[in-house]
C-alpha cells in the first residue's frame, strides 16, 4: 500500500491536462551566491529556497540563500530533509493579527500549516483515484473518555462501502484488539498503523441498533465520488430542504454529471433551502468550487465578481525567472510554462456564471476544522452575493485563504502559497478559520455528531439546519467545549493521518497567459 505523506489539508492548483516534467535544478545563474557544484540533493535544497524567494506569497520575509544555508538541513530521509526545509521557510512570515507565523499550526508548532513537498501523492488524490479502504475513523467528540471510536465517513464504491459500513458505526475492535482508547498513545499508534500502513484490516463494528458484525477489508483502487449522500426534507408550509454531502473538490470532469443531476432534482422538486455538508472537505479543484458556487448562486449573480486572486509583486509584475522552467500542457495539449501565466489581479478576477435552474435564498454550510481551502473559498464567494443568506453550522474551519500551484523539482513536487483569494467585497484573510455564529459568519456553533449517518434528520448538525428552516431559529442546546478540546489534544496524530487521507486541495484547470 502506498505510504501516505502527513500534511495538513491544503489549497492546491494543478491542471487536469498537465503532463509532469522532471526539472533538473541548475540554480547558480539565478543567484550568484549559490554554489555551481554539489550533490543532486544539495541542488534540490537550493531550488526550494530559490523558488520560495521568487514565488512564495510572503517571499519578502525570507532570508537570503547564504543566511538560510539550505544544504545544512538534514533529515532521516531525503524527503524528510526537504520537508524540514519547507517547514523552516514557512515560519518567517509573521501575521500581525496573531504575532505568529501565517503558517503556524497549533497541532504541530514549527511545521508548515500549508506548504509541503511530496513525490506526487497529492496529484494522484486530486484526480479522484484512491487506493485505500475508503473510510475514515475518529473519536466521538461528545465522549470525554475518548473510548468511542466511530466511522467518520465512507466513500461510495470503496471497499468499506461494498462491505456495508456506514458513517456512525462504532468500531469495537481492530485486528482483534479491543483496547482503542484515544487517550493512550499506544492505542492511537496501533489504529494508525492498522489504518494507514497495511493493505488489510479486520474490524468488528456496532450498528446504531446495537447489532454487531465483523468484516475484513483490502485496499483497492476506486474512483472517488465526493457526493456521498443527497436527499430532500419536506418541512411543510412550502419549505423543502435539499441536502448534499460534498466531501472533496475532485476534478470537475469527475463529478460534474453527479452535481448536475442532484441540483436538477432539487430544482424539479421545488427545493427552497440548501444544506451543503462539507464538514470533512479539505478542498479541491478551483474549477469544481466555481461550478458548485454557480449551481448555488441565484441567476442575478451572473456576471458579478466571484473572487480575485492576489499574487506577490514579482509574479504580478511579470518578473519571475525560475517559473519558465515549469512546463505544462493545457486542455488542448498545447505546451506552456508558468512563466507565461498572467499573475495580475485583472488576469485573476473570476465571475459568476449561473448553472442550472435552482434558485434559493438561503444556504447552510455544515463545517468543522477539516473544512478547508476550496470549501472555504466557495463559502467566502457566496457570502458576498446580494440576496443570498449564507449560514455556517458546526465549528471553526481550518483557515486557508491562500493557494498554490505545484512546482516540479527533480522527482518532487513542492507546494508553497503563491496567492491569496478575496471575494467581491474584498473579504478574505480568514487565517484563523471561519467561526459559525460569529459577527462575520452567522449561524450556529455546534459539535460534530459521529453517532449518526449522513442525512439522518436527528444528526446534530443537520438537525440544527432543519430547525432553523422550520422555526426560524436554532436550538439552545449547550456546547461541550471541554470534550472537544480533550479529543483534539489527545488525538492530534490520528487527525493528521485523516487529514492526509482526505486531502484534495484547491485546483484550477486553466490559467490565463500573458499574451491572451
Amino acid at each position: 500500500m502506498k505510504k501516505i505523506l502527513l500534511f495538513a489539508s491544503v489549497l492546491l492548483i494543478l491542471f487536469t491536462a498537465c503532463k509532469k516534467n522532471k526539472v533538473n535544478p541548475d540554480n547558480s545563474v539565478v543567484d550568484p551566491s549559490v554554489p555551481s557544484t554539489g550533490s543532486a540533493l544539495d541542488k534540490i535544497k537550493d531550488s526550494i529556497i530559490l523558488y520560495a524567494r521568487e514565488d512564495y506569497y510572503w517571499y519578502d520575509k525570507l532570508p537570503t540563500y547564504t543566511a538560510f544555508n539550505p544544504r545544512a538541513i538534514t533529515g532521516s530521509t531525503d524527503l524528510d530533509a526537504l520537508q524540514t526545509e519547507v517547514n523552516k521557510l514557512s515560519q518567517y512570515a509573521i501575521n500581525p493579527a496573531t504575532n505568529k507565523p501565517y503558517e503556524y499550526y497549533y497541532r504541530n508548532p514549527g511545521e508548515a500549516k500549508y506548504s509541503f513537498i511530496d513525490e506526487g501523492e497529492a496529484s494522484d488524490r486530486l484526480n479522484a483515484v484512491s487506493g485505500d479502504f475508503g473510510f475514515a475513523p475518529f473519536y466521538n467528540p461528545n465522549d470525554n473518555t475518548l473510548n468511542d471510536l466511530r466511522i467518520k465517513y465512507v466513500y461510495p464504491g470503496s471497499p468499506a462501502d461494498l462491505s456495508g459500513i456506514k458513517r456512525g458505526y462504532r468500531i469495537m475492535s481492530i485486528n482483534g484488539r479491543t483496547a482503542l482508547n484515544g487517550g493512550v498513545t499506544a492505542n492511537v499508534n496501533f489504529i494508525i498503523n492498522a489504518y494507514s500502513e497495511s493493505s488489510t484490516i479486520t474490524m468488528q463494528l456496532q450498528r446504531q441498533d446495537n447489532s454487531l458484525f465483523t468484516t475484513t477489508l483490502n485496499t483497492s483502487d476506486y474512483k472517488i465520488n465526493p457526493v456521498i449522500k443527497h436527499k430532500e426534507f419536506n418541512m411543510g408550509a412550502g419549505k423543502k430542504v435539499g441536502y448534499m454531502v460534498f466531501n472533496s473538490f475532485v476534478s470537475l470532469k469527475s463529478t460534474q454529471d453527479t452535481l448536475n443531476n442532484v441540483f436538477k432534482a432539487f430544482a424539479a422538486d421545488g427545493v427552497t433551502d440548501l444544506v451543503i455538508d462539507m464538514r470533512y472537505n479539505g478542498g479541491g479543484y478551483v474549477e469544481t468550487a466555481e461550478y458548485l458556487a454557480d449551481l448555488i448562486a441565484p441567476s442575478s449573480a451572473t456576471g458579478s465578481v466571484m473572487y480575485r486572486a492576489y499574487y506577490n509583486n514579482i509574479l504580478a509584475s511579470g518578473n519571475e525567472k525560475l517559473l519558465y522552467k515549469q512546463w505544462r500542457r493545457d486542455e488542448n495539449n498545447k505546451p506552456y510554462n508558468y512563466g507565461q501565466v498572467d499573475y495580475s489581479v485583472n488576469g485573476n478576477t473570476f465571475h459568476f456564471n449561473k448553472q442550472g435552474t435552482l434558485n434559493v435564498k438561503r444556504v447552510y454550510f455544515i463545517v468543522t476544522e477539516a473544512t478547508a481551502s476550496a470549501s472555504e473559498l466557495t463559502i467566502n464567494c457566496l457570502r458576498a452575493v446580494s440576496g443570498l443568506n449564507v449560514q455556517l453550522i458546526g465549528s471553526t474551519t481550518y483557515g486557508k485563504p491562500v493557494g498554490f500551484f505545484d512546482i516540479d523539482i527533480d522527482k518532487y513536487q513542492m507546494y508553497i502559497p503563491e496567492f491569496e483569494t478575496k471575494n467581491a467585497n474584498g473579504e478574505g484573510g480568514y487565517y484563523n478559520g471561519m467561526t459559525p455564529a460569529s459577527t462575520t459568519y452567522p449561524g450556529k456553533y455546534a459539535i460534530d455528531d459521529l453517532t449518526k449517518d449522513f442525512g439522518d434528520s436527528t444528526e446534530y448538525l443537520l438537525s440544527e439546519a432543519l430547525t432553523n428552516v422550520n422555526l426560524g431559529h436554532y436550538s439552545t442546546s449547550p456546547l461541550e467545549i471541554q470534550s472537544i478540546n480533550a479529543a483534539k489534544t489527545s488525538t492530534n496524530l490520528l487527525e493528521s493521518i485523516i487529514n492526509a487521507r482526505t486531502f484534495n486541495g484547491m485546483v484550477v484547470s486553466k490559467h490565463k497567459l500573458k499574451d491572451e
